[in-house]
């Protein structure tokens, strides 16, 4: 049976951890490891992992990019399974996900969208497409691939002992997900489902300088992994592999 590590960085949000939690262990499909990493957490997230029975392992360098690069190496299972404290997840959310691997061998990484549970319901669904257009759509085309987005996205561990290597994980202005995505290759074979749906806080539009820094990252991220090969060259190199 596949093993499933779901990966869950955090800082100082409790709160949202402990629902994370509970919706994790009424999972229809259980994971096999739960990893919890502290990034410096000065609330009771370390405290509440471990009361769910889950392996907290500390990072001392503040920033998503090296907390999750921290839970990707300490995960032992064949598929590592991420999401954020603030994610929502359905019941059978991780049953879908390791379905799908099962039934395709040759699937590298998955990813799904998510609604805003957290918004105004006039407002929550418009925000929601906006935000997938901007990154599954916007960002996918300027790498040539379909983006991981780290609150909804799953891999084979083989992909991150060959990636992991090179992403920027001691960086703190990147997007940690689509550095990742960028530093994949063509040659990999990522899928997005859209009714691989969950559920997240909108908190970046809560706040336009949040808002800002997210776009400002997302920017930085894609001039950074351009400057080995922009989105012409990455088009070109996918199209040729898929004529093979």
């Amino acid at each position: 049976m596949t093993r499933l590590s779901v990966v869950v960085p955090v800082l100082d949000d409790a709160e949202h951890l402990a629902v994370l939690l509970r919706l994790l262990a009424a999972q229809t499909r259980p994971a096999d490891q739960l990893v919890v990493v502290d990034n410096g957490c000065t609330d009771n997230s370390a405290d509440l992992a471990r009361a769910a029975g889950a392996v907290v392992v500390r990072e001392a360098i503040r920033g998503i990019p090296a907390a999750a690069a921290r839970g990707y190496d300490t995960a032992d299972g064949d598929i590592v399974v991420r999401c954020d404290a603030d994610t929502r997840p359905p019941a059978d959310w991780l049953e879908r996900i390791a379905r799908r691997f099962e039934r395709e061998p040759r699937l590298d990484a998955l990813t799904g969208p998510g609604t805003f549970y957290d918004l105004p319901r006039w407002w929550g669904a418009p925000a929601a497409v906006l935000y997938a257009l901007g990154y599954f759509v916007g960002a996918g085309s300027g790498i040539a691939a379909w983006p991981l987005w780290g609150s909804n996205m799953a891999f084979r561990r083989g992909l991150w002992e060959r990636v992991g290597p090179r992403i920027a994980r001691d960086r703190n202005d990147v997007h940690d997900d689509l550095d990742f995505s960028c530093r994949m290759g063509p040659e990999t074979a990522v899928r997005f489902d859209a009714r691989l749906r969950v559920g997240v806080a909108g908190r970046m539009f809560h706040n336009r300088a949040a808002a800002a820094r997210r776009l400002g990252l997302a920017v930085g991220t894609l001039r950074l992994n351009w400057a080995a090969g922009g989105p012409g060259d990455r088009w070109v190199e996918r199209v040729r592999r898929t004529r093979r």
